[in-house]
């Protein structure tokens, strides 16, 4: 099997595993409980906070344990509007975010919020001047995407950062699922972030909303105690101690896991480019560990299955997206209906291997021979 979908999931490693099981039979209180047992178990929160906040480099900042992104997405966006809609009912955001993202703003738009879209340049970055432009008196949340899932467009979140800055009432949130633990990324500046740990070879469903100690959301769920008032529930010590593992494990060697990405990736792009009907559309602002083409005359999903039959997995959009539908994201970058109409996402990893891109050409080759 080769697997080029990392970008949608990954394989939980078995070190994250073994630490998941550990704590999972060891602490076996509740970390709520005040008896010894509760107390451990608290004990061992704490100590996986601190490393998370620690490997982040986080400075004044408190993390919210949640299922995943996709909560955290809308734990961020509900609980800014629903707390600070007296101050205003205006958010910004981009054409390049995840449907967690867009599920949540049309549900405020039906409650009278209005939305606003920042331009984009040539390159697919953030109109930094269109964006400074729309913040108005009236705008509460600005929620850009760090990287982008199908394309891999690495927004400049400092800048985009520093314009929020000037505006002390309206609030910076990026969905930055896709770039932790795969790039670095000044997070100080940035109000409330959010990730997973199944992108980086954690467990599936756990994940962090970090946000700045003093300021004050409106939970989800709410009820009785647990590591913050934020998100109420017995807190779920074996998950927390398995995305702290798991992010320390991401960051190790970080630049040479980055350099064999950067370099598969090159390679996959010089071999893709001599066919005539393949277009690429992840540009040099896109982080290597996607590449999103477009091959003119074939519907993604028919290639999709076609290299299914070599035991060889891709994807045609996010792994959330609704099928059978075009690439909005690419539509926004190219402004081809084609491409958009005909693009697939390889995703790569550190763990990928030169012989795994070598079998994925051949097999792309007699696919793309049979179906163009």
């Amino acid at each position: 099997m080769v697997y080029l979908d990392y970008s949608a999931t990954t394989k939980t490693s078995k070190e994250v595993l073994d630490s998941f099981v550990k704590a999972s039979e060891i602490f076996i209180g509740n970390p709520n409980s005040l008896h010894k047992l509760g107390v451990e178990s608290k004990k061992i929160i704490d100590e996986s906070t601190l490393q998370i906040k620690k490997l982040l480099n986080l400075n004044d900042k408190e993390i919210i344990y949640t299922s995943g992104s996709s909560e955290s997405n809308n734990l961020a966006i509900k609980g800014i509007c629903e707390k600070y809609k007296n101050r205003g009912m205006h958010i910004i955001t981009s054409p390049f975010e995840h449907s967690s993202i867009y599920g949540p703003l049309n549900y405020l738009m039906d409650k009278g919020f209005e939305v606003d879209i920042v331009n984009l340049d040539k390159d697919g970055m953030v109109d930094l001047k269109h964006l400074e432009s729309l913040i108005t008196d009236n705008t509460i949340l600005v929620s850009i995407a760090s990287v982008n899932s199908e394309l891999g467009l690495l927004q400049p979140i400092d800048k985009i950062a520093n314009i929020i800055k000037k505006h002390p009432k309206c609030y910076f949130h990026s969905d930055m699922t896709q770039s932790i633990g795969k790039v670095n990324i000044e997070l100080n500046n940035v109000d409330l972030i959010s990730f997973s740990a199944h992108k980086f070879f954690g467990i599936k469903g756990i994940g962090c909303l970090i946000k700045n100690k003093n300021l004050v959301i409106e939970p989800l769920i709410h009820g009785g105690k647990s590591t913050t008032s934020y998100r109420s529930g017995t807190p779920a010590l074996p998950l927390i101690v398995s995305i702290s593992k798991a992010l320390r494990l991401a960051l190790l060697d970080s630049e040479s896991k980055y350099k064999k990405v950067k370099e598969l990736n090159e390679y996959l792009k010089e071999k893709l480019l001599k066919y005539e009907n393949v277009f690429i559309n992840s540009n040099d602002n896109c982080i290597p560990h996607i590449l999103n083409i477009s091959i003119i005359g074939v519907k993604p999903e028919t290639m999709l299955h076609a290299l299914e039959e070599y035991d060889i997995y891709i994807s045609t959009q996010s792994a959330c997206s609704s099928s059978n539908t075009k690439s909005k994201a690419v539509l926004s970058l190219t402004h081809d209906e084609k491409r958009a109409e005909s693009s697939i996402r390889i995703s790569i990893s550190y763990i990928t291997t030169k012989e795994e891109i070598n079998y994925f050409l051949e097999s792309f080759d007699k696919c793309y021979r049979r179906l163009v």
